[in-house]
């Protein structure tokens, strides 16, 4: 046994080239199905050049590129494009303008998208910001949600139609990775819109929350604010991103995992212009007369962790969390209400008959929606007709009423005037009688 340990490390320490590809033969029992089965784990002592693959793919994914696309859901005034173009250190949204008091308020939540290509150390990254401006601006917020939902839920059903096209070389990957739910520093707990939203969206995307402008907050009220959201978070059963862990991951990775994970929901304070601090420092941050709060301290703000989860450490595990699950589970979610099911037994051959009948119910399922927007569209446009119909006659029927008492009025002045004019003459023709009798009634 001891030979054959020298043996191994000696072609260990030889040069790649020298070695022969010998193995090391490690073979565990496990349980797959309820069944016991000896897998064999094979290690190489020698060099085949497979260990490279990481380097291939990096090559691979830098000619390529990368895209990401995120959302950003908050009432108004919270700072939404701020943070984001703080996260990315570049304006991504354009200038504002002001808007009079007389500007007609939308009535829904719209939907707003904005792309960049950005550039970082020779490594491409095409961005894109989804807005909802609007969200939590109205009287009754019952169906802020909707527009949002509707929105994610169009993304998968393209991105599923590109999927069961005959050429898929080209598919755009337009799916949310992240929604970034932006949370008002009140610091008592969450309000009844934010459990609704998050509770319709959590399923459908990476739910990221962040408490807005806490800066406004206190450390003892933040920590508090952050307790109580995350005991509402637990009570009402919203999922939120985790990182992952990975076997590989080293002691320092994991306590910056474990950092991540604790600051959740984020207390994040945006700021694109930098100030100078009374020790003489130039920093982005919000500059106020009792100091200054700097974005990039971790003393002041938990905007590095957000950035860290968001951009540096886990934009990869977002989009394949978003592929292999969230997708996946509306995708058959999809298929099973459209009457497709897998026969799990055995793998089939593609059927052109099944193949062009799953497309046909795609396309028949699309034109139902299709028809049903289009139907709802329909509709209100007449409820719209009618109520300016009805408002028409209201008005005719106001107009026609001034106009009858007003002839009403001339009327009754007219019939005042003849009977005025008839008892005139009425009195002359008596005079007239008694001329003509030698009376006068005269005194």
């Amino acid at each position: 046994m001891a030979s054959q340990t020298e043996t191994v490390e000696s072609q260990t320490n030889q040069k790649p080239e020298a070695r022969d590809a010998s193995v090391v033969v490690d073979t565990v029992d496990v349980l797959q199905n309820g069944n016991a089965t000896s897998v064999v784990r094979r290690k190489l002592t020698g060099f085949v050049g497979f260990s490279n693959l990481p380097i291939q793919w990096h090559r691979k994914s830098i000619k390529k590129g990368f895209n990401f696309n995120v959302m950003v859901v908050g009432e108004s005034g919270l700072g939404k494009s701020t943070l984001v173009s703080t996260l990315f250190n570049m304006p991504l949204y354009p200038p504002r303008s002001e808007k009079r008091p007389s500007a007609e308020v939308p009535k829904t939540v719209a939907i707003q998208s904005i792309s960049a290509d950005l550039e970082e150390g020779g490594v491409n990254l095409r961005l894109t910001v989804v807005d909802t401006p609007g969200f939590g601006d109205f009287v009754n917020n019952d169906d802020a949600w909707r527009p949002i939902v509707e929105n994610i839920e169009q993304r998968f059903d393209a991105f599923l139609e590109a999927e069961n096209k005959v050429n898929r070389a080209n598919i755009v990957d337009n799916r949310i990775h992240a929604i970034i739910y932006f949370i008002a520093p009140t610091g008592h707990s969450l309000k009844p819109l934010d459990i609704e939203v998050m509770k319709k969206l959590h399923n459908k995307a990476n739910l990221i929350p962040v408490i807005a402008k806490s800066d406004i907050l206190a450390d003892e009220e933040i920590v508090a604010f952050k307790a109580r959201i995350r005991a509402d978070l637990d009570y009402h059963k919203i999922n939120l991103f985790e990182t992952p862990r990975y076997e590989v991951d080293s002691d320092e990775t994991m306590e910056e995992k474990t950092s991540i994970i604790s600051k959740i929901p984020f207390a994040i304070v945006g700021a694109t212009s930098e100030v100078t601090t009374p020790d003489g420092r130039l920093v982005r941050g919000r500059k106020y007369p009792w100091g200054v709060v700097e974005v990039d301290n971790e003393d002041h703000c938990d905007f590095l962790k957000l950035r860290a989860m968001l951009v540096k450490n886990y934009m990869e595990e977002l989009k394949e969390y978003t592929n292999e699950f969230l997708y996946e589970n509306y995708r058959a979610a999809k298929l099973t209400a459209m009457g497709v099911s897998q026969d799990q037994s055995v793998f089939k051959e593609i059927n052109p008959a099944a193949k062009q009948e799953e497309e046909r119910a795609l396309h028949q399922a699309k034109l139902l929606k299709m028809e049903a927007e289009m139907r709802m569209v329909f509709q209100q446009k007449v409820a719209e007709k009618e109520q300016r119909l009805k408002q028409s006659e209201d008005e005719l029927f106001a107009r026609h009423r001034e106009m009858k008492e007003s002839l009403d009025k001339q009327r009754r002045e007219l019939e005042a005037k003849k009977a005025q004019i008839e008892s005139g003459k009425a009195y002359m023709s008596t005079e007239e009688k008694s001329r003509k009798k030698g009376f006068s009634l005269r005194s």
